[in-house]
């Protein structure tokens, strides 16, 4: 077989494999050549992609005067980036595709733009990280020179110090656009880009059950049923403005996320998939109380189009002001108000399985952001290690009762 997965052993006894390109080539004169060379995309398809590429290279008398990787033989990445968000927005959401535009627009063109991709290598990415550092360290010195007050008046005012987790989502892009260009067979191979390292878990903001209360009694009529059901549900901003009437079974009181909105663009809930939420009674007779006849989504202007973020913020911060809640830093946004659901159900004892399936988190450890907020869970847990021993006793003559009888 001309393509095949090789096999071996090394020396220090670890198991590798490796798709190879194995052929002989008969020349137009008779002879005779044997081709042996590893696939730069380890997959069978790649690899066989890569066995057409030097036979026709044979066929064209080019194969062997190909450039060699670094001397800049490929498209720089600036050319090479139409191409690979025409990729993104085939294979990902608008809203990652419009955050990976971003980071290349502000981060990986100024620095890689003119390069050929066959040029980048690990020199290359090793001096766009220590680039990176270096302006995240003049950042931090900045906003630690900023007053506390021009802190307080809003999140984010000010130079913004990118954050280890910003720092690898840049270099995470650049990796998958290497990839990509690989795949494209536009470079041979791709260099491996080392990220800083494990981002911590970060910390949120959330409301207090009596600051969660008073929000919602002190904020604006016309806004008091999103902020109830954003506090009361866990939806993400994108989601609520997304809600939709068919969406809510106010006689079953459940409410099924289908879809969020971000950006004008419809999608998929995050995680891509649906879920379904038990809704408290103070929600359903919310919703009953808020139905309308301008459209089909439940929070909606008034000629029944859908919300947008910005439309929203601003009427968020009203409601705080008129409730009397600060925060020393920052502020507290649309999506502090899902983790004060999170939290609350937390703090009221409920499994993290469940929190997990009602915020539509793809994995355990997201919801385990909250699990410090139940510090009584693991003692009561063991104090029923001291229950008096007569229930278990009484549980246990009545199960061996049930055994001898069922024999």
């Amino acid at each position: 077989m001309s393509v095949r997965l090789r096999k071996w052993t090394t020396k220090e006894g670890k198991s590798e494999e490796a798709w190879q390109v194995d052929f002989v080539f008969q020349h137009a004169d008779g002879r005779k050549q044997r081709v042996v060379k590893f696939s730069p995309v380890q997959t069978r398809r790649g690899a066989d992609a890569y066995e057409r590429d030097l036979r026709n290279a044979l066929l064209n008398g080019t194969f062997g005067k190909e450039k060699k990787p670094g001397e800049g033989s490929a498209l720089t990445l600036a050319k090479f980036t139409p191409r690979f968000l025409t990729y993104s927005e085939n294979n990902n959401k608008h809203s990652t595709v419009v955050s990976k535009r971003q980071i290349l627009e502000d981060h990986v063109l100024p620095f890689f733009g003119e390069m050929a991709l066959d040029v980048i290598g690990p020199a290359q990415i090793e001096d766009f990280k220590a680039l990176m550092r270096k302006k995240q360290s003049a950042a931090h010195a900045r906003k630690d020179n900023a007053t506390k007050s021009a802190i307080r008046k809003r999140k984010g005012d000010g130079p913004k110090a990118l954050s280890l987790k910003t720092l690898n989502n840049v270099l995470t892009v650049l990796s998958k656009l290497l990839d990509v260009a690989v795949e494209q067979h536009v470079i041979p191979q791709a260099p491996r880009v080392r990220l800083f390292g494990k981002v911590p878990k970060p910390t949120f903001d959330f409301l207090s059950f009596e600051e969660a209360e008073r929000l919602i009694n002190m904020a604006e009529p016309e806004w008091k049923t999103v902020l109830l059901v954003a506090i009361k549900t866990g939806l993400r901003q994108g989601e609520l403005i997304g809600l939709q009437w068919p969406d809510v079974d106010l006689k079953r009181g459940l409410l099924h996320v289908r879809r969020a909105i971000w950006r004008g663009v419809t999608s998929v809930p995050k995680g891509g998939r649906e879920r379904t939420i038990e809704l408290p009674e103070s929600v359903v007779a919310a919703l009953k109380a808020h139905r309308h006849l301008r459209g089909p989504y439940v929070f909606c202007l008034e000629d029944g189009s859908p919300l947008s973020a910005p439309r929203m913020n601003r009427p968020l911060q009203r409601s705080m002001r008129h409730a009397g809640i600060t925060r020393e830093v920052g502020i507290i946004g649309w999506h502090d108000l899902r983790h004060t659901y999170g939290s609350h159900l937390v703090m009221r004892g409920i499994p993290l399985k469940v929190i997990q399936e009602l915020m539509g988190h793809a994995t355990i450890d997201m919801t385990e952001r909250y699990a410090h907020l139940s510090p009584d869970t693991r003692r009561n847990a063991v104090r029923v290690l001291d229950l008096p021993l007569a229930p278990a006793c009484d549980i246990g003559a009545t199960r061996t009762e049930a055994v001898a009888n069922h024999a």
